[in-house]
């Protein structure tokens, strides 16, 4: 399931017609939405998940409680230094939503350089965003650094300069163009081309074989494990595309101390062509697990 970072800015109080119909487009695909505490468009959207009695909703925080949480949803607290103040204060929530989505929809009123500081977040990690213009009633989507590039050289050297102290170093200064096209790589041990080659080769019937001794355990942090190998094993970049997920989300849910859906587990086991079956269980197995 796709998880999108809602954000933008604090002067924005009232949706626009175009953010509505981005929203709703995001509530009907039933996506993850998460989304800060702030006055302006994050209680603007989360107004507008809660009237629409939406559910699938993250608020995040920095610090300890959040501002605001219209709708009583589960909230992702993040722990910053003490000493932050101001904007490096709240930014922190906004890096771990753009560490935690899929893609962005911003919603900016021309003006805010936080907005676009989450654009630029989003870009770094090769994440789509998409930013609508309040102002001017523009939107424009980033698919790559060069999209950013261009957008950003249409500002004045005060607007660039004013962003750039914002920012972290690792924000601003793009990766070396060696690194920039496989951003997405260094999340696996030595990346999917040579995964292969550094674990012995199995068969589907080896790893069936594997997948079905874990979920004999009913240990759900094993049969996790024996799914993410195997994925890892077949190239995770090539199961989530087969299976029609997103990269990211699937390193998390089949990492250390995830948590897949069901629906996650099925597209994955279909893709390395594999089926999931159910067989009784023997009255040996029924007593040990008692």
């Amino acid at each position: 399931m796709n998880t999108v970072f809602v954000g933008g800015s604090r002067n924005v109080s009232r949706l626009p017609v175009l953010a509505q119909e981005r929203l709703e487009n995001i509530v009907r695909s039933g996506f993850h939405v998460i989304v800060g505490d702030a006055n302006g468009v994050d209680k603007a959207v989360q107004r507008y998940l809660m009237d629409n009695h939406y559910a699938n909703v993250i608020v995040y925080c920095s610090g300890d409680n959040p501002r605001n949480n219209l709708g009583k949803w589960k909230t992702s607290c993040v722990k910053t230094s003490k000493s932050l103040r101001g904007f490096d204060f709240y930014a922190a929530k906004d890096r771990a939503m753009a560490r935690d989505a899929d893609f962005g929809l911003m919603i900016w009123d021309g003006k805010s350089a936080g907005t676009i500081l989450n654009v630029l977040r989003l870009v770094r990690a090769n994440k789509k965003a998409v930013l609508l213009n309040v102002h001017d009633k523009g939107t424009t989507t980033f698919k790559t650094p060069v999209d950013w590039d261009r957008f950003i050289s249409h500002f004045d050297s005060a607007f660039r300069s004013d962003l750039q102290k914002r920012a972290t170093s690792d924000e601003w200064t793009p990766p070396p163009a060696a690194r920039q096209t496989t951003f997405l790589d260094t999340l696996e041990p030595a990346g999917d081309a040579q995964q292969s080659s550094l674990t012995p080769t199995k068969t589907d019937d080896e790893i069936a074989a594997e997948i079905n001794a874990a979920l004999a355990t009913g240990d759900p942090t094993s049969a996790v494990d024996a799914l993410g190998n195997a994925a890892r094993r077949r190239g995770m970049s090539q199961v989530a595309k087969d299976a029609g997920l997103a990269r990211e989300s699937l390193y998390r849910s089949l990492g250390a101390g995830g948590n897949p859906e069901f629906t996650t587990v099925l597209k994955v086991i279909t893709s390395m062509g594999l089926r999931l079956m159910v067989s009784k269980a023997s009255d040996k197995a029924r007593n040990e697990r008692s």
